[in-house]
This record gives C-alpha cells, sequence and structure tokens, in this order.
C-alpha cells in the first residue's frame, strides 16, 4: 500500500520537487524518497503524523478549488481557505497556487513566454548562469539575503532574478526583503516563473506586498509599532518596562525580521501562503501574534525566559522567540487572524498617516537620510513634463482660465507635485468631462467607480477652478460593513483638495498634522450616492455636487481644514473633469 498525504498526493509523487534549487542535505523537505518507516518518528521538521495517521484526515483543499474561487472573483472566500488549509510544507500545491496567486496582482500587459529570458540575455549577454558571484542592486540589504537553504546554484538563481529585477524596476530604493522572498519562491517553481511573481508584487498602486524605500520601509515598522499599541497592548507594556524609552522603539524596526528571518521554515511557508493572497496586512498580525505569544509564554509561571535576560538581550529577544517559537504553524496564523476590530481600512489609515507624517517631517529638515526614488521630488522631470502635457491637451478648463499659458501649465506642475511620488510615474487619462459625457451622477459612476485613485477638477460659472484628490475608488459607495449597512463614508487620509485659480494651495488631510480631539469627523473623506457626492464633512462640506452635476456647495470641513473653495461658497459648474492614472505605454 502506497502512503499518502492528506490532499491524496503519494509519498513517491511527493519526492519530485517543483525546484532543483533546493540543498538536498537541509532538512527542511526531508528525503521522503529514501524515508522508511521505522524513521518518520525522527522527523521534527513538521507533523509527520500527517502522513501516516490512520485516524480522519484533513479534507484539504486541492489547487482547482482555490483557482476555482480566485476566477470567480470570491476573494474572500480564497482568503479563508488559504487561512484554514495547513498543507504540508513539502506539498506540490505550491508550485501552482503561488504563481496564480501572485499573477492576480498584476499590473498592464501580461509578460509573454521568453519575456524574462529576453530581460537576462540584455543584462548578462547570455543566459548561461555566471560562474563569478552576481553583484547585486543596491536596494538590497546583504545582512538579510536569506537563502533559506538553496543551493550554490538556486542563491545564484536568486541573485539572477533580483538582478533582472532591478534592471526592470530602476524606481525601487531599497527593498530588503526583496531578496528573501524570491528565495522563498524558488524553493516551489522554476527561475522564470520566479521572476513573474516577483514582478507581479512589486507592481500593484493599490496594495503593498513589498516596500521599495526607505520611507516606506521606515514607514511599516511605525506602522506594526502604533497598531501593536492597541490590539498586543500587554505585550507593549512589558517590553517598554524591561526597556524603557528610545531602546523599545528600536525593537519594532526588525519587526519583518522575526518573520523572514525568525520563524521555522515551515511557519514562513504557510504565512507566505496568505500573504500572495492578501498582501502585507498578513505580515502586520503576524508580527502581533508573535508579540502576543511572546508575552504569554515570557510572563508564564514556568517560564524559561527571565526578564533580566531578555532585558541584557532585547534585541534580540523577540527573534529567538521565534526561532524556537512554540506553537504550530496554524497556531499561530488562528493567533494572527483572530485579532478583534483590525480591519484592512483602519491598517491603511495608520499607513497613510506615518507615510505624510514622515514625508512631511522630511521635506521641512531637508533630510537627506533616506533614500528616495527619482521623481520623488516632483520637481517637473522630463516624464512629469510629458505627462503634465499630456493632461493640459485634454483640459478643456485650462482654456477658460484667465491666464497665460506659462502661468497655466505652472499651475499644472503644482498639482502634479502635490500629487503622491507613486502615482507620479503613472500617466493621467481623461476618464469623464461634462462637456463630452453629459451632466448625470449615473454617467459619472460608469466612467469612473472603478479607478483608484482619481483626480476631480471643478470649474465654476464664476472662473474658480479647485477640486480634489481622492485616494479611494468611487465604487466603495456601494460597499456594506460588518452588519450588512452601507458605509456613509469611505476613502483615506491620502485625499486631499485644492485651489488654482483665482489662488493655488493644497488643503491636506488634518491627521498628517497629528490634529487629535476631532474622532469621526476627521475621517469623513468621500461619500456618494445617486442624488450626490461629497468630499469632506464635520460641520460642513468641502465640495458637495448635486445628481445632475450643475449646483454645488463649499464650506468649511474638519477634515481638511479648508476654507470654501469659492468666495460665494455656492456655485454653479460649468466644467467638471475626471482624471484616472494609467501605466505609461
Amino acid at each position: 500500500m502506497v502512503a499518502k498525504t492528506p490532499e491524496g498526493i503519494s509519498l513517491e509523487n511527493l519526492s519530485k520537487r517543483a525546484s532543483v534549487y533546493i540543498d538536498p542535505d537541509c532538512d527542511l523537505y526531508l528525503e521522503l524518497q529514501n524515508l522508511h518507516t521505522a524513521e518518520i518518528s525522527k522527523c521534527t521538521c513538521f507533523d509527520f503524523r500527517l502522513l501516516t495517521s490512520t485516524g480522519k484526515k484533513p479534507n484539504l483543499k486541492t489547487f482547482q478549488d482555490v483557482q476555482s474561487l480566485i476566477q470567480q472573483g470570491k476573494k474572500r472566500e480564497a482568503k479563508l481557505v488559504l487561512r484554514e488549509n495547513s498543507w504540508p510544507t513539502n506539498s506540490p500545491i505550491r508550485s501552482q497556487l503561488w504563481p496564480a496567486l501572485c499573477s492576480q496582482h498584476h499590473v498592464g500587459k501580461t509578460m509573454l513566454d521568453g519575456f524574462y529570458w529576453d530581460m537576462v540575455n540584455q543584462v548578462f549577454g547570455t543566459t548561461e548562469l555566471p560562474e563569478k558571484p552576481i553583484m547585486l542592486p543596491p536596494f538590497v540589504d546583504s545582512t538579510h539575503c536569506l537563502p533559506y537553504h538553496l543551493t550554490r546554484k538556486g542563491r545564484a538563481v536568486a541573485d539572477r532574478v533580483v538582478s533582472v529585477l532591478g534592471y526592470a524596476c530602476p524606481d525601487i530604493t531599497y527593498s530588503p526583503t526583496l531578496y528573501p522572498i524570491t528565495a522563498i519562491l524558488l524553493h516551489f517553481m522554476s527561475e522564470e516563473e520566479c521572476y513573474h511573481c516577483m514582478a507581479s508584487l512589486v507592481a500593484p498602486k493599490d496594495k503593498v506586498f513589498i516596500t521599495q524605500t526607505k520611507l516606506l520601509y521606515e514607514v511599516t515598522w511605525k506602522t506594526v509599532m502604533q497598531i501593536a499599541k492597541k490590539h498586543a497592548k500587554s505585550a507593549v507594556l512589558y517590553l517598554t518596562r524591561l526597556c524603557p524609552g528610545q531602546k523599545s522603539e528600536r525593537i519594532f524596526m526588525d519587526w519583518c525580521w522575526w518573520i523572514m528571518g525568525g520563524l521555522p521554515f515551515p511557519h514562513l511557508v504557510r504565512v507566505m501562503d496568505c500573504f500572495f493572497h492578501e498582501g502585507i496586512k498578513v505580515l502586520y498580525r503576524v508580527s502581533l501574534a508573535i508579540l502576543i505569544l511572546f508575552h504569554k509564554h515570557a510572563t508564564a509561571t514556568n517560564s524559561d525566559w527571565d526578564p533580566d535576560t531578555i532585558k541584557n538581550d532585547i534585541d534580540n529577544a523577540l527573534p529567538r522567540f521565534c526561532k524556537n517559537i512554540p506553537v504550530s504553524p496554524t497556531k499561530l496564523l488562528r493567533t494572527a487572524f483572530s485579532i478583534r476590530a483590525l480591519s484592512s481600512t483602519y491598517i491603511s489609515r495608520i499607513f497613510l498617516k506615518t507615510e505624510m507624517v514622515l514625508k512631511s517631517k522630511s521635506v521641512l529638515s531637508g533630510s537627506k537620510q533616506m533614500v528616495r526614488s527619482r521623481s520623488s521630488d516632483n520637481l517637473p522631470t522630463s516624464q512629469s513634463q510629458v505627462n503634465v502635457q499630456m493632461m493640459s491637451h485634454t483640459l478643456t478648463i485650462r482654456e477658460r482660465v484667465k491666464e497665460d499659458r506659462d502661468s497655466s501649465r505652472a499651475s499644472l506642475f503644482t498639482l502634479w507635485s502635490w500629487l503622491p511620488v507613486r502615482i507620479t510615474m503613472y500617466q493621467p487619462v481623461l476618464l469623464y468631462t461634462t462637456e463630452e459625457h453629459g451632466c448625470s451622477l449615473t454617467t459619472f459612476y460608469v466612467r469612473v467607480e472603478q479607478h483608484e485613485p482619481t483626480l476631480l477638477m471643478i470649474k465654476t460659472c464664476n472662473n474658480e477652478v479647485f477640486g480634489a484628490y481622492c485616494s479611494t475608488r468611487w465604487y466603495e459607495r456601494n460597499l456594506k460593513d460588518e452588519r450588512g449597512q452601507r458605509q456613509a463614508y469611505f476613502g483615506t487620509g491620502e485625499t486631499f483638495l485644492f485651489s488654482l485659480y483665482p489662488e493655488r494651495a493644497k488643503y491636506p488631510w488634518v491627521g498628517i498634522e497629528g490634529d487629535k480631539g476631532l474622532g469621526h469627523a476627521s475621517e469623513l473623506f468621500m461619500a456618494a450616492d445617486s442624488k450626490m457626492i461629497t468630499i469632506g464633512g464635520g460641520e460642513g462640506q468641502a465640495i458637495w455636487m448635486d445628481e445632475n452635476i450643475r449646483f454645488g456647495k463649499t464650506d468649511r470641513c474638519q477634515t481638511f481644514n479648508n476654507p470654501p473653495l469659492c468666495v460665494s461658497g455656492d456655485f454653479e459648474i460649468r466644467v467638471l473633469e475626471v482624471y484616472g492614472f494609467v501605466e505609461r505605454e
């Protein structure tokens, strides 16, 4: 009788690994083809009772089950399957599952077969793997090139994938987790598939998988620290008591290495199952779970963790705990995903607020400590000039503003400089204008609602020009909360208001300045239904437009602390234009 895994896969087939890059001497996957029944009890990498138990076998889902959910757009159902199905570490399902999960995040045109090898030829002049070590791009942190037991050839392949990715994505300036994730992928797939997966993970602008600048790397650890103070409060207080002051903050700087460098490989693989679908928020949750479990075991009565020992080596306490984590991968994920009231919206809000605070501090101090991407200064580079020129060709509002051409273009450059850095890399495209598409909210939603972000520009009958950068899809007006009720307001702190004529001014979210005490009023970014559109709220609405996109009003509001954007407060709309942003051809 042939022994089988819970998924019905024979051990014989299981031993045929998807990757040829794994060191056969390591024990991550175990040499199953040489494994006799008597030796099973000696293995400690994962629970072999899963392979040999005569009792009821867990009903693990197949790749086809997950693929079907993804193809039907059932992301929530797919998320639950990925969280709940503890496929063995060496399950062949990942050779199909991981590429499918990554490809759903791909932005732009599908890469043709052979594209990667053309890139390799372009970068190295040959597709042969070089004998000498490959010089890695400067965004790689050499102290964290974790190989996860890849062979020498496997490490050379990882080097090549990362180098080609650096060539294809010159805007990546600092990305220490990029190399380890590449190495993990190579355990389950070919070099070409690995590149396609990584290209898909660095491309999305609506969901973070891999941070690509020093600023965003700092944002992530500060985000973890902020959410930990609320959702792992006891653990944070415990660590703070052991190391008061700045030292406790320093612990969080290495948060991602608790996971990437600390966890045993079976735990890490299960984390990646969820990460490739949901993004960086999975890592946030797992880091909180590690804090919670660490505190629980460190303060237990019979604990091996002595407070003085922890205090004397506080920087290594959590990595050491992770290396010998006393719970299974399943228990770790259950702890992570059972943390309540930790929604994606809440995490995004903390992330964006932290990002904007750090950006404003960097600008005010003129700090050069953070490595910036080539367009992060938002100066009128050659590419931004092309984008602004393209915008000005379609901008009917521009032709009616009583300014000369140079001043008009200066206004557009000013507006361009106010956009988030990553958006300046995309090409603006006119989605909707009342002059061509009519004055109807229904038409507005049909043409605009699936785009994120959007830029609204209003020209009044009194020649005022103002508008808003809207960070979230207008489609979210239809989404419902956990109680099944439609949410009144949506959006994030990246949303801002602006005025271009007669005055130029930007009105960012009050949260950037750290305003407190406003409560819900500081988060009324966007609202919409079949009768109106609103941007900003709290003691007034910054922009309100009726269903016919003909009349509107503007007041001071608490969300942006703006003055009325036109003198009279009430206005009649002459032109409304809405822009989206697409990848450059």
